[in-house]
């Protein structure tokens, strides 16, 4: 049975579904939302999901966002008295999930939260309240009656430091809240229509999971030592029960590809210690857009010596966002990683704005003395991150995966048959300059490869490199400018756009700009522009094909040819 409220003005709605024995779908429909960090745009909105399960005792698995708090408990309050509710499962503290928590705990103070040691410790920090709680290790069981014994698998990263997953023996579903799900928003509660969701379902994990394929693949194997898990109940999107072997199937793929990775870069950091975890998130999502895998290693946890200088030594890169000065604990960690990394890798250090990070230029320092190559300059954190500052890190992330890729690359350019190579040269394409902006953050880039491509509506279609700095700004809503270029004057600006870029810089610098109506900058010195918006995008390997929308746009000198971008090879621009 379904019931739907009736839509806001912000389309907002609940829904209720009873997905098995004594287990209710509590489904917050975000209808409207199309950002979810710099980095992922949204097509189709977003749901955050909660389950109410009821053996002799009554748990809740996870809550909702924050702007949902009057519908979700409204909700919440037609389905069950909330005082009866003995357990509240926190799969993990992302504030989408857990941003009703605090209003729980008040409603219900009896009640006993269950989540891993981490997540026990970042709500402490976040409620500002005691609490009873009850902290699970994996495969620890919670019997509710009634045969709803729960298990639960620790799954970090995913995509949390403080992730579990809970199975319930009887109806065999899985809670793994952020793993296996999407941002789709619909009426379907279940995944019917797999045609409709693989490509959200594949972007979901290229941006979220991706990054930590590893631990994907950890939880999966821990995943194999349960019953039959017959249903998937994700946090956002469709819950699976039609496709649940296909799609975890996918995930194991995947991750095994990421996981074969030559190159691996390990990511060190302190959860919950400053801005340290989005900070490393952007850092990791930065690496992934190249051929290199990523290993989120939290210091704040148990950390195992030996295995932390196995960790150390194994890595092609090291990212370390700087810990507390005053944990012995994790300086012993840090003093570890110090003593087992060789002149063979890469490294990079980023502050976290936690007040009382350890000091990055003597470490710095060391590691220079130890052989190791910078691959960014040091991310120094003098207020709170802004929306430039994670872009700074996803970019930095981005160049030492293309450091550590950069022979590779080479190999690869020249492995192609020379006839094909010399053939595919000979298609050749006007040159343009894409500009961007949201918010703060602005980016450009050269391109060639575009192709008006629709003419009801008027669209275009452009090849974007995985790992360029731009693709960030260009997902489905966003705004952008096409600068076409002037044949014969166009040298002075290939030059600028054609420069290696440190992270964060101001690519604009020294460049004739006026804002265009949608925000982006447009060139002083092209030849036209047209403005457009983002309608969607399609995986094409090592790029997406972004199809726009063009709603604007001028011609400054109406007589001028375009400029021609001739190659004589297809290996490379």
């Amino acid at each position: 049975m379904v019931a739907v409220t009736e839509k806001t003005e912000k389309k907002l709605t609940m829904q209720t579904a009873e997905i098995a024995a004594d287990t209710t779908a509590i489904r917050s429909l975000d209808w409207d939302r199309d950002r979810f960090d710099i980095e992922f745009g949204l097509e189709n909105g977003t749901t955050y999901n909660s389950f109410i399960i009821r053996g002799e005792k009554i748990a809740l698995v996870d809550t909702s966002h924050e702007k949902f708090r009057k519908l979700y408990f409204d909700t919440l309050n037609g389905l069950i008295n909330p005082a009866e509710i003995d357990y509240l499962i926190i799969s993990h503290t992302e504030p989408d999930h857990s941003g009703l928590v605090k209003d729980f705990l008040q409603l219900v103070p009896e009640v006993t939260v269950v989540g891993s040691k981490v997540a026990i410790q970042f709500l402490e920090n976040l409620v500002h309240q005691p609490f009873k709680n009850q902290i699970v290790k994996n495969s620890d069981r919670l019997d509710l009656g009634n045969g709803h014994e729960l298990e639960f698998v620790i799954a970090p990263n995913l995509h949390w430091p403080d992730t579990i997953f809970t199975y319930d023996h009887k109806t065999q579903i899985l809670f793994t809240c952020d793993a296996f799900g999407m941002h789709y928003c619909s009426d379907a509660t279940f995944d019917e229509d797999l045609t409709a969701i693989s490509a959200e379902f594949k972007y979901y994990y290229e941006c979220l999971m991706a990054p930590n394929a590893r631990s994907v693949m950890s939880a999966l194997k821990r995943m194999g030592e349960l019953e039959t898990v017959g249903m998937v109940a994700t946090g956002h999107g469709p819950l699976l029960s039609h496709n649940v072997d296909e799609l975890i199937g996918r995930y194991r793929d995947w991750s095994k590809n990421k996981a074969k990775a030559e190159k691996i870069v390990g990511i060190f950091y302190v959860s919950k210690y400053g801005n340290s975890d989005k900070l490393a998130q952007a850092v990791a999502s930065g690496v992934s857009k190249t051929e290199v895998a990523v290993e989120m290693v939290d210091l704040s946890e148990d950390v195992d010596l030996q295995e932390l200088r196995e960790q150390a030594s194994r890595f092609t890169g090291i990212v370390i966002g700087m810990p507390p000065a005053s944990d012995q604990k994790i300086q012993t960690a840090l003093s570890t990683i110090l003593g087992s990394v060789h002149d063979k890798q890469a490294v990079g250090l980023f502050e976290t704005g936690g007040g009382d990070d350890e000091p990055i230029d003597p470490i710095l320092t060391k590691f220079r003395e130890l052989g190791l190559k910078p691959a960014f300059g040091v991310i120094k954190i003098k207020s709170s991150p802004t929306e430039n500052t994670y872009k700074q890190c996803e970019e930095a992330g981005t160049d030492l995966g293309q450091l550590l890729t950069r022979e590779q690359s080479i190999k690869h350019m020249k492995s192609l048959d020379a006839d094909l190579d010399k053939a595919l040269g000979r298609l050749s394409g006007g040159l343009y300059i894409i500009t961007a902006q949201r918010g703060d953050v602005k980016s450009a880039m050269l391109a060639s490869w575009v192709n008006q491509a629709s003419f009801k509506p008027l669209g275009l279609s452009i090849a974007v490199a995985k790992d360029r700095a731009i693709e960030s700004l260009m997902q489905v809503g966003d705004k952008f400018v096409l600068n076409i270029l002037e044949e014969g004057n166009y040298q002075a600006l290939m030059k600028h756009f054609l420069k290696r870029f440190l992270p964060g810089a101001d690519r604009f610098q020294g460049v004739k700009t006026q804002a265009a109506e949608n925000g982006a900058p447009i060139l002083s010195d092209a030849l036209a522009y047209v403005e457009c918006e983002v309608a969607s995008r399609m995986d094409a390997g090592d790029h997406w094909i972004v199809y726009s929308t063009v709603y604007a746009g001028k011609v400054s000198k109406p007589d001028t040819l375009t400029a021609v971008h001739h190659r004589k090879v297809g290996n490379h621009y």
